[in-house]
């Protein structure tokens, strides 16, 4: 969405409220366009005034209570106010982008490693997706299904597991590293896991170490 577009929303909203609260909203307005701009091709904000109970937020520096979350349908702002930003309020704002997200291209039965064959695109609302939906594809070609996936679903992110790398009992080869040295030896894994999970292997000694699988088969203790 064009910038002059997107400042038109804002005005637009802005006309809805007081003239106290037009600052704080056009604030939370362009906020959000700038989380979620390069999510679509188009956006849509829409911000519901502040309640007329509460004191002006002088200076407003927005944020999201969940930054790990990207701000799509309906979402709540956090709006830190004044000199020192002692004062917090929330405000309420849909948020609405039209843009592509990845969908399975056919049934996927649980234990299917997901190859690009598998997967296909559709543009719609992206607030219409589930909070965990995953909307691109390096975040889907690779993994495991947990669970039936079917034609046309879009890929959820619980639904998904990186592949084993290591199995229990299978036979791993360990690297114990460190500044100057480089160990090899081979011991039984004791528990199955994913790049980077961190297994106990046992030696032909007895011995336990635990290390940080970093290939098919292969486990790394760094010192």
């Amino acid at each position: 969405m064009k910038l002059a577009l997107f400042l038109a929303l804002c005005l637009a909203g802005s006309a809805r409220a007081s003239a106290d609260d037009t600052a704080l909203i056009e604030a939370v307005q362009y906020f959000l366009y700038q989380q979620t701009q390069t999510l679509g091709q188009e956006v849509a904000i829409d911000v519901s005034p502040p309640s007329p109970h509460l004191p002006v937020c002088v200076a407003p520096e927005p944020f999201l209570p969940n930054a790990s979350q990207a701000p799509l349908g309906r979402v709540s702002v956090g709006v830190r106010c004044g000199e020192a930003r002692r004062q917090v309020r929330y405000l309420q704002a849909q948020v609405d982008v039209i843009g592509s997200y990845v969908v399975a291209a056919q049934d996927i039965a649980r234990g299917t490693l997901i190859t690009g064959a598998m997967i296909t695109h559709r543009q719609g609302n992206l607030g219409d997706l589930a909070n965990n939906a995953l909307t691109n594809e390096e975040s889907i070609i690779g993994m495991v299904a947990q669970r039936p996936i079917r034609s046309g679903d879009a890929f959820q992110a619980h639904a998904l597991q990186a592949p084993e790398m290591v199995e229990r009992g299978q036979r791993v080869t360990v690297i114990a590293q460190g500044a100057g040295f480089r160990v090899t030896r081979e011991g039984e894994a004791l528990e199955g896991g994913a790049l980077d999970a961190r297994i106990r292997v046992r030696f032909d000694t007895r011995e336990l170490v635990t290390a940080r699988i970093t290939g098919n088969g292969v486990a790394t203790v760094d010192f």
